[in-house]
């Protein structure tokens, strides 16, 4: 009898999720797609090189992640003493490059990008170079990868606020992991910062490239604020919104005047 009982309280349950089943209603969840958006992304270093700024627009959030270059823009940058340099398309479209010239330590630079009608400005001062003494590596227990662990070395001046960020090279290829710092707590000290990371596993044999940036104080808020919403970066990323940029008319992106300093090993 008993059995007979869970029979049919089994039974019961199935006819109940069936009806259940057939009763589902499809939900159709309207996102709305905000306006597309210019993106600027333009360096000017204290190498003496072509100098890139490169022009593209956000696309709508139901399409693919691919952003549209931009063709067709002026883009001029101005320092502080008056000179114009002027950038020309490339073969490569929506990237702006000009003439060969080196950044100046302490010089302020604007740049001008004309396009669909509008006028986009972004202004940046280069820092004094701070200097980058060393890269080293050591086994990288934290990702347990059996990888090595990057290690960039350097003195902090003292008394003078410092903003800086490093871009990785393993093999050539650039590590997606932001790393950024400052001197709120190093300020005057001597730093060994490590850049973890779980992009790219490094191992014996790999080529390693660290470019330290001195950037300034508004540059930096931007790559803080752009790796705090990273899963690399802040274990999981918070909310996304856009960082705060240095562009006018509600443009994204960022225009930097920074030094540049590289450091390569090659991992045995």
């Amino acid at each position: 009898m008993q059995f007979i009982k869970i029979k049919y309280h089994i039974l019961a349950a199935a006819i109940i999720l069936l009806a259940c089943s057939s009763c589902q209603k499809v939900i159709n969840i309207q996102v709305a797609n905000a306006a597309t958006q210019l993106v600027i992304e333009g360096n000017v270093t204290n190498q003496s090189a072509p100098q890139y700024v490169k022009i593209s627009q956000t696309v709508p959030f139901t399409n693919t992640n691919t952003f549209p270059a931009v063709s067709g823009a002026t883009v001029t940058i101005v320092d502080s003493k008056g000179n114009t340099y002027k950038f020309t398309e490339s073969s490569t479209a929506g990237t702006y490059v000009s003439s060969k010239f080196a950044g100046r330590i302490g010089a302020a630079y604007t740049l001008t990008v004309q396009t669909g009608g509008k006028t986009y400005t972004g202004s940046s001062t280069m820092p004094i170079p701070v200097n980058f003494d060393q890269l080293t590596y050591r086994d990288d227990f934290f990702n347990n990868k059996n990888g090595k662990l990057m290690t960039v070395h350097y003195q902090d001046p003292a008394n003078i606020p410092n903003q800086y960020r490093f871009v990785m090279y393993v093999n050539s290829v650039q590590v997606k992991t932001i790393f950024d710092a400052d001197d709120s707590f190093t300020d005057g000290g001597y730093v060994d910062l490590d850049l973890f990371q779980s992009d790219i596993n490094i191992k014996t044999g790999d080529t390693v490239a660290v470019d330290m940036q001195c950037i300034d104080k508004n540059i930096y808020t931007y790559w803080f604020s752009l790796s705090q919403q990273t899963t690399d970066n802040a274990g999981g990323g918070t909310t996304p919104s856009n960082p705060p940029s240095n562009l006018s008319n509600n443009a994204l992106g960022y225009f930097s005047a920074h030094t540049v300093q590289r450091q390569t090993v090659v991992i045995n």
